[in-house]
């Protein structure tokens, strides 16, 4: 999810979906103080902010979820597709685990609460458009709490299975029939999330959701769990 390097040199062009007048504002003379950055565009809307999208790439995008209009979120959708090669991060004040998760799943780098000051902010700016993933604490300990169970190589570690009501039928989605399937074939969660152009977060979830209902612990357990309930093919 992390955004390709700025040249050496070349100053980061920041571009900012802020509804909030004082905020942008501050934030924006941030950004312009820095030597090493320039103003690349603003907008305080939903519309204004896929307007932007028309405009030259920037590097960094800054997006707020709560906009007058809609959802920053679409914002954030539409530059992943539009502007591949931009960093994108939250600045907001919607710190949830919903608008969290969402946010990352459509695109997003980094994940900040709107409790920064604008020369933090420029730091986590620089630090984004370096390839990193500026995340707030508080936000970053719900991410690692949700997805602690499968840390570290997700096809072989998952949570406790949950329980299940007795002869209750095993019922994967499709989607989770496609993960389990790359998982019988080998396949990482970081490539199994290239290959269904998914976040990796996406698939932690499906690789989860598979153990939990298979009540298994591993890939071994989950593919032998599956080929007895007749879940994959021959």
């Amino acid at each position: 999810m992390t955004s390709s390097a700025v040249p050496a040199n070349a100053p980061i062009r920041v571009a900012i979906v802020d509804d909030d007048p004082e905020f942008q504002g501050a934030l924006a003379r941030a950004v312009q103080a820095a030597d090493d950055m320039a103003l690349a565009g603003r907008a305080a809307t939903r519309t204004q902010g896929l307007a932007l999208l028309r405009d030259t790439p920037a590097d960094v995008l800054l997006v707020d979820l709560g906009l007058p209009d809609g959802s920053g979120i679409d914002v954030i959708q539409a530059a992943a597709r539009a502007w591949p090669d931009c960093g994108i991060m939250v600045s907001t004040t919607f710190g949830d685990e919903t608008n969290v998760m969402r946010s990352i799943e459509a695109g997003a780098a980094g994940y900040l609460l709107k409790d920064a000051a604008p020369g933090r902010m420029v730091a986590e700016i620089r630090s984004l458009a370096a390839g990193g993933s500026p995340i707030s604490p508080i936000i970053a300990r719900q991410v690692l709490r949700r997805f602690r169970p499968v840390a570290g190589d997700a096809v072989n570690a998952a949570p406790p299975p949950a329980e299940a009501a007795p002869d209750t039928p095993i019922s994967l989605s499709p989607r989770e029939r496609e993960v389990l399937d790359f998982i019988t074939k080998g396949f990482t969660a970081d490539e199994i999330a290239r290959l269904m152009e998914l976040s990796r977060y996406t698939v932690l979830t499906f690789v989860r959701r598979i153990y939990v209902k298979l009540k298994v612990k591993s890939k071994a357990e989950a593919i032998y769990e599956a080929r007895t309930q007749g879940l994959l093919g021959d």
